[in-house]
């Protein structure tokens, strides 16, 4: 009897926690937690890359586990093949065995033979393996080491060699890499199947990946030698169970026999397993594969949208979505109610699907019903395009950008459908209409710091010095310290002298160095004739790095200084760093349970405080949660921080931690009201009414020295990702004294006169648009500025009513300049049809004369202009379109029209003036 899936991946583990005394680690989320170069956790060995690239540790060498992975973007992207074949995944899971520094090629081979062939009984005959066969242009040999280890198991004839493409793993451009051994299984009927090894045949796959971890290529493309070798492998599970369970394909194994039922039960359609290239079947597998890849992503914290990772989901779920409507014809929402399956085949091994369930259904059906709004009609479109493609079967790249802008349409979703049709996409025409209309920022990334010491520079500082004791970080006095090592520019030096740009590795530092969303501390490094001004603490591996510049006196290895903090800057951090936990207790209590946190920044002045959510809060939400920070501030709750065992700290009740997040054993618990005794003795009480987190920051002894909170903004960070800014003390007490005063003012500019009150109201609304005031406040501030703003819309009606009369009258007054144009400021409160009436008389007047005349409004500080030029004057040269888009540049503004008629408008009424006379200049150059 073959093994379930279950088993199989129980036995993995075991076999190397048990044999091998390997430690089971947890997948890491599929969202990565602080890597910038990575879409999606795409290997096992995304959470050991600190360990390899000698920034980090951990307190065992060998681990085993079972990794969540999605390959669908950026360099390893499988999204294009699923559903085509029987082994592609977007998301799989990633069998896994690692050493740190620990043991090496003929270990993991070895034992990687073991399990193949004596526990899970693999024919050996079946298995072939490859090596790497070297590469020139980067200096590196083959590797005959691991062929030679090899021939103790398999014959020559079944050792293959490939180049860099197929036996040198790399998990980006930059970053750890070295080459691999790969192990194949020959599924041909007779076993003769060798010379397929990595051919792309289905029926020889790859099934293990062994990767020695040996170098780490630089932003430059240099190959450098790892401090420590290591051993990282990936098994994928989903092929594995296939061979066990001797199926000819991934999708006939049990890990999708549930979803496929699910598929089956919601739609009506015949069961899976007709035919391989049969369309019906295709859409099967897509929808299975994309289900299990929307449900893992969406409960470890992502979410469909418009950018990055949020993109690629979005891109998933919409080709997943066309399946279902065209290929098994259901025209509503389906997919969300299919999730339970996909909970149901890795809950047991994945929680958090459990856990998250309910939100990700909402997430897939609201995205559902977003794309079957446009669906319909933009598959009309399609097939509009390509009945008009005729000979040249090409879908033109305005209708794939539109397809994409209006209809949500992803350019390969639009790709895949062409390809169904026998048609292509003009890629280089779309792109050129994409780039037309892209008005995004593009986030980019700048040069790195000291603080990102590449592996070898790291190892030369481990061996030059030890690590920094900074367990006295909590502390604001000063300690005595030595100089363990200096870096400028990232080199290693003996000396630095004043003026010098330096980064000083202490052998112990009160200084707190920047992690988990505070900022780094400053001070002074002194010693008699010696003074370093640091302006900021970073951690690289296990050193703390003091960033700053010597002002005076030559700084030496060996050194003894004293460590001086601004302690008024970093009681600021601690003030700002404990409000944000209550903020975070705020948000759970008013928003709910899925506000985890998503990220925060602590500032000396400011804070900011990213938290998921599916809606946005209410302008009541949110004076709630300012109004329960700052009660917790009048309490002067105590804050308790202290370790505890990891495993004990998790069971807490109401426990918050940031998503995603790795934390050490033990752990450092921050409590605000309770002590961490408390919370030990009885971890399954309700808590959730007390912050309690894991933390290692710095915080105030108790609440009431944060003095104050005032919540300054809120907003759209991402899709499901939510932004507030706060602040506290001194800067929330002057924000909410300032609201008190602007309401105050509010109600005096309701006492003024109607003569008064235009230039009082206009005064009043520019105070507001700079004040800072928290948003509760601006909220009952607009409320209190309806009334106002009727009244100056009433007065405004009354004033234009007697403008028109009065424009006419000027006009008539004005005459042609030396040039024969007309040119003149109108100011009719900006009254653009009293300025149109201006503009007729003169035309009456002087029907042969280019006129421009333009009229400004102080009060909603804004231009407007208007021009008319006769045949004869555009005979000439002058245009109307020009001549006011001339006027309007010179106001901050935009516009034109035709060369005998043109209306502008500009943004700034005290550069009405300059705005004339550009436009007088213009006109002498034209008609000159």
């Amino acid at each position: 009897m073959p093994p379930t899936a279950a088993e199989v991946r129980q036995q993995f583990l075991d076999f190397f926690a048990q044999r091998h005394q390997h430690t089971v680690v947890d997948s890491s989320p599929v969202v990565p937690h602080d890597d910038p170069t990575l879409l999606f956790t795409n290997a096992g060995m995304n959470q050991f890359k600190d360990v390899f690239l000698g920034r980090g540790s951990r307190d065992f060498v060998r681990a085993v586990d079972t990794q969540k992975c999605i390959r669908a973007g950026g360099k390893h992207n499988d999204l294009e093949d699923v559903g085509r074949d029987t082994y592609h995944h977007t998301f799989f899971e990633m069998l896994g065995n690692w050493s740190f520094g620990d043991y090496f090629k003929a270990e993991a081979i070895a034992w990687a033979w073991e399990l193949l062939t004596e526990v899970w009984g693999l024919p050996p005959e079946r298995l072939h393996v490859s090596v790497f066969a070297g590469d020139d242009a980067d200096g590196l040999p083959a590797d005959e080491e691991a062929a030679e280890l090899w021939r103790r198991f398999v014959p020559e004839d079944r050792i293959s060699r490939f180049d860099k493409k197929d036996n040198f793993w790399e998990m980006g451009a930059t970053g750890p890499c070295g080459p691999c051994s790969e192990i194949h299984f020959d599924g041909t009927p007779d076993g003769t199947g060798g010379h397929l090894v990595n051919a792309d045949d289905p029926q020889v796959i790859e099934i293990w990946n062994l990767v020695f971890m040996q170098f780490n290529r630089g932003d430059d493309g240099t190959l450098v030698p790892l401090p420590a070798k290591h051993v990282d492998t990936g098994m994928g599970f989903e092929r594995i169970v296939r061979v066990l369970q001797g199926k000819d394909s991934n999708y006939d194994t049990d890990v999708f026999t549930g979803i496929f039922d699910a598929i089956r039960s919601r739609t009506g359609a015949r069961p899976y397993g007709a035919d391989l290239k049969d369309p019906l079947d295709t859409a099967y597998r897509i929808l299975a594969d994309h289900l299990r890849c929307l449900s893992v992503a969406l409960a470890d914290g992502a979410r469909p949208g418009s950018d990055g990772r949020n993109y690629v989901l979005r891109r998933i779920l919409r080709r997943a979505v066309r399946h279902a409507s065209q290929t098994f014809g259901v025209q509503e929402p389906c997919l969300f109610e299919m999730v339970p399956a996909v909970t149901q085949s890795l809950g047991s091994v994945f929680p958090e699907l459990v856990r998250e369930e309910a939100k990700v259904q909402t997430a897939i059906h609201d995205e559902e019903v977003a794309f079957h709004r446009t669906l319909g009609r933009g598959t009309e479109l399609f097939a509009q395009a390509a009945a008009e493609a005729g000979s040249t079967k090409v879908i033109d790249g305005m209708t794939a950008f539109r397809l994409h802008d209006t209809y949500g349409f992803p350019v390969d979703l639009t790709q895949v459908m062409a390809e169904e049709a026998g048609l292509q996409v003009d890629l280089e025409a779309y792109e050129s209409e994409m780039e037309a209309a892209r008005e995004r920022s593009r986030s980019g990334g700048g040069a790195g710091d000291e603080a990102d010491l590449p592996p070898e520079r790291l190892a030369a500082l481990a061996e030059r010095v030890a690590a920094t004791d900074d367990t006295t970080r909590d502390s604001h006095e000063g300690c005595a310290a030595k100089v363990g090592a200096l870096l400028i520019s990232g080199d290693l030096v003996d000396e630095a002298q004043t003026g010098d740009e330096v980064s000083v590795v202490l052998d112990q530092t009160n200084f707190y160095a920047e992690m988990g969303g505070q900022v780094g501390d400053a001070g002074t490094l002194e010693a008699e004739g010696i003074c370093v001004r640091v302006h900021g603490t970073k951690r690289c591996g296990d050193f703390v790095l003091h960033m700053g510049v010597v002002e005076s006196g030559t700084l030496r290895l060996g050194q003894p200084l004293h460590t001086s903090l601004d302690v008024e800057r970093r009681s600021g951090i601690e003030a700002h760093h404990t409000a944000t936990h209550l903020l975070n207790l705020g948000l759970r209590t008013v928003v709910g349970e899925e506000s985890d946190q998503r990220g925060s920044l602590v500032e000396p002045d400011r804070l900011r405080f990213d938290y998921a959510t599916s809606a946005a809060p209410s302008p009541k939400d949110l004076q709630q949660v300012e109004s329960l920070v700052r009660e917790a501030i009048r309490e002067d709750l105590s804050v308790a921080t202290g370790p505890a065992p990891l495993e004990v700290a998790k069971s807490i009740q109401g426990l918050r931690a940031v998503f995603g997040e790795r934390y050490p054993d033990p752990v450092r618990v921050v409590s605000i009201g309770p002590a961490i005794s408390e919370l030990l003795a009885d971890p399954a009480s309700d808590w959730s009414n007390r912050s309690v987190e894991f933390c290692g920051g710095t915080h105030v002894d108790r609440t009431g020295e944060v003095d104050d909170f005032a919540l300054l903004g809120e907003g759209s960070l991402s899709a499901g990702v939510r932004r507030v800014t706060g602040v506290v003390g001194a800067a929330a007490k002057q924000a909410h004294h300032t609201a008190k005063m602007l309401s105050n003012e509010i109600d005096e500019v309701a006492k003024s006169s109607d003569d008064q009150f235009a230039e009082a109201f206009a005064a009043l609304l520019k105070t507001i648009e700079s004040a800072t005031v928290p948003l509760s406040a601006r909220a009952a501030i607009d409320t209190q500025l309806v009334p106002l703003r009727d009244r100056a819309k009433q007065l405004r009606k009354a004033a234009a009513a007697g403008s028109r009369d009065l424009a006419i009258d000027h006009a008539r007054q004005l005459v042609p300049e030396s040039a024969g144009f007309v040119i003149a400021r109108v100011d009719m409160a900006g009254d653009r049809d009293a300025l149109m009436a201006a503009l007729d008389t003169v035309r009456g007047n002087q029907p042969e004369a280019p006129v421009l005349l333009l009229a400004a409004d102080l009060e909603e500080n804004k231009v407007s202009i208007v021009a008319r030029v006769p045949e004869a004057g555009i005979a000439k040269g002058l245009k109307a379109g020009d001549w006011a888009r001339c006027a309007a540049e010179a106001c901050g503004g935009k516009g034109g029209g035709r060369p005998d008629m043109a209306q502008a408008g500009g943004k700034d009424a005290t550069l009405a003036d300059a705005a004339l006379e550009a436009a007088r200049h213009f006109a002498n150059e034209r008609l000159a």
